[in-house]
C-alpha cells in the first residue's frame, strides 16, 4: 500500500511513500528495542549533549521545516517557524534539566538507606496527529531520550514527510542508530504495534475515538499510556475584563494553526453586561486576519488540513445555525479544489448545538452569553471536555480563584491564551484524556519510579 501526501491549499499530490508491511514494522520495533539496551547505559551527560545538538539541528532547518508543514498540512510558514523553534526549546530544556529531574530522592525510613530512583522503561510508541506535526512529537521525544528511553513514531498519514524529517534530524544530531524510528504504517497496524512485547508504553495525541481504542488495547495488555485528546476550551470574559485584551487574545487563540488546535479557544462565554461590546471587538479582529497561501509570510490562516475535515466542520456550523445560532461572519465554503474555511463567528450559541457540545476543529468561534460569573463558570464546565480554559478579569485575585478552583480543566490561564510550555505539565481531564506531558511530571510518566531499600 502507498501513503500519499496532498497539499490542502490546492489539492495537488506532493509525494507518495510506500507503507511498511506488518513484518517490516515489527522488525523496526525490534531494532529500536535492541538500540535501547545500549542507549539506557549511555551516560546522562552524553544523552543531554546529543539532545542539545538536536535542538541546534532544528534551529538550522526551521525554514525548511516550516515549508514542509505548509505543504503537507497547510500551516502558515510564520507559524511553522515558531513551531520548529519551540521544538528546539523543548530539547534544550530537557538537556538542561534532566539531571535534576532524574536525581535519586532519598527517603528517611528504618533502612540504612532508602530512596527513589528513576529508570527508563524501554521503547515508547507515539501515535501523533497532523496539526502540530513536529511539536507533538518532540514534546514526547525530548524527555524520553533524555531519560534513556527510545521511541517509535506512528504519525498521521497526511504528514509522512514531516515524520521522516524527524527521524533524519535525530540521526543528523548524532544519536545512535535506531534509537528513534518513524513507522510509515496505517491505522489498522496500530493494534499489532501495541501488542508487540518490545513496546513498553504508548502516548497518543488525537481524537477521542482514537483514544478509546488505544486505551482499550493498551489497558488489556497492562501497558502504561498517556492520552491527550480533544478539547472545547472555554474562555470566560467577565464584566470587569479588559475587553481589548480579551478580544485580541481570544481571536489569536481561536485562529492559531488555522483553528486546528486541541487547546485553541473554542467557546467564548461572556457575561451579558459586556457581551455586545466584546462581540463587536472580536468581529473586527477576526475580519482583519488574512486567509491565503500558507507559503506567504503575511498569511494568518491557511487551509484546513484536509477537505473532508473542512467539510465536517462546515456541517457542524450548518447544524448549529439550524438549531438557532446566528452566523455573523464567515460560514461559507470557498470555491475550488482546496480545504480553506474562513474565520467564522456564531452567536446565540446554546447547549444542544454542535458549537457548544462538540469540538469545532477549525476557525469557528462560538459566543455564548451568561447572566453572571456563576452562570459563566457553570457553562464553561458544562462540557465533556477538560483540556484548557481561561478567565479574563481586571481583578487578578478573582481570576486566579476561578482558574485554580472552579474551572474544570488541566490548564487554566488568567488574562492569557492557553498554551503548552516545556516547563509546565500539560494534559486534560474528563474526555480530554489523562496523564501529563512536559515539565518534571511529563518526564516521570514513562519512567520506572523505583523504590530501593537497603538494610
Amino acid at each position: 500500500m502507498a501513503i500519499t501526501s496532498v497539499n490542502p491549499a490546492n489539492g495537488t499530490e506532493i509525494k507518495t511513500y510506500q507503507q511498511l508491511s506488518d513484518e517490516q514494522v515489527a522488525a523496526k520495533i525490534d531494532q529500536t528495542n535492541q538500540a535501547w539496551l545500549l542507549w539506557k547505559q549511555t551516560q546522562l551527560n552524553e544523552r543531554c549533549k546529543l539532545l542539545k545538538k538536536l535542538g541546534e539541528v532544528l534551529l538550522s532547518r526551521k525554514d525548511e521545516l516550516a515549508r514542509l508543514m505548509a505543504l503537507e498540512m497547510g500551516k502558515p510558514v510564520k507559524q511553522g517557524v515558531s513551531e520548529a523553534e519551540k521544538c528546539a526549546a523543548v530539547c534544550m530544556y530537557y538537556a538542561d534539566h534532566a539531571a535534576a529531574f532524574l536525581k535519586d530522592q532519598l527517603i528517611d525510613t528504618d533502612a540504612s538507606k532508602s530512596y527513589i530512583t528513576y529508570q527508563p522503561i524501554g521503547v515508547v510508541l507515539a501515535i501523533m496527529p497532523w496539526n502540530f506535526p513536529f511539536w507533538q512529537v518532540f514534546r514526547f521525544l525530548a524527555p524520553a531520550l533524555a531519560a534513556g528511553n527510545c521511541g517509535v513514531l506512528k504519525h498521521a498519514s497526511n504528514v509522512p514527510g514531516c515524520a521522516l524529517a524527524i527521524e533524519e534530524m535525530v540521526r543528523q544530531a548524532g544519536f545512535p542508530e535506531h534509537v528513534f524510528q518513524t513507522l510509515l504504517a496505517g491505522s489498522s497496524q496500530v493494534d499489532a504495534m501495541i501488542e508487540n512485547t518490545s513496546i513498553r508504553a504508548v502516548t497518543l495525541t488525537g481524537s477521542n475515538q482514537a483514544g478509546v481504542k488505544v486505551a482499550q488495547k493498551a489497558g488489556s495488555l497492562i501497558k502504561k499510556n498517556v492520552l491527550e485528546l480533544g478539547g472545547s476550551d472555554a474562555y470566560v470574559i467577565l464584566e470587569d475584563a479588559d475587553l481589548e485584551l480579551a478580544a485580541t487574545t481570544c481571536t489569536d487563540s481561536r485562529l492559531i494553526n488555522s483553528g486546528q488546535s486541541c487547546i485553541a479557544a473554542k467557546r467564548f462565554i461572556v457575561v451579558s453586561a459586556v457581551a455586545e461590546q466584546f462581540t463587536q471587538l472580536m468581529l473586527q479582529k477576526m475580519r482583519s486576519k488574512v486567509m491565503g497561501d500558507p507559503l506567504h509570510e503575511d498569511t494568518d490562516i491557511g487551509p484546513q488540513a484536509r477537505i473532508d475535515l473542512r467539510d465536517e466542520l462546515h456541517k457542524q456550523v450548518e447544524r448549529s445555525v439550524q438549531a438557532g445560532a446566528q452566523c455573523i461572519l464567515g460560514g461559507n465554503v470557498p470555491a475550488g479544489n482546496n480545504a480553506f474555511y474562513p474565520p467564522t463567528i456564531l452567536t446565540q450559541v446554546t447547549k444542544g448545538m454542535p458549537a457548544f457540545d462538540e469540538e469545532m476543529f477549525g476557525p469557528v468561534a462560538a459566543i455564548i452569553t451568561a447572566k453572571d460569573e456563576d452562570h459563566a463558570i457553570a457553562l464553561a464546565n458544562d462540557s465533556m471536555f477538560g483540556l484548557g480554559g481561561a478567565v479574563f478579569t481586571n481583578d487578578v485575585k478573582r481570576g486566579e480563584r476561578i482558574a485554580a478552583t472552579q474551572l474544570e480543566a488541566g490548564s487554566c490561564f488568567v488574562n492569557a491564551m492557553v498554551k503548552s510550555d516545556p516547563r509546565l505539565p500539560f494534559g486534560g481531564i474528563k474526555q480530554s484524556g489523562y496523564g501529563r506531558e512536559l515539565g518534571l511530571i511529563g518526564m516521570h510518566e514513562f519512567l520506572n519510579i523505583k523504590t530501593v531499600y537497603v538494610r
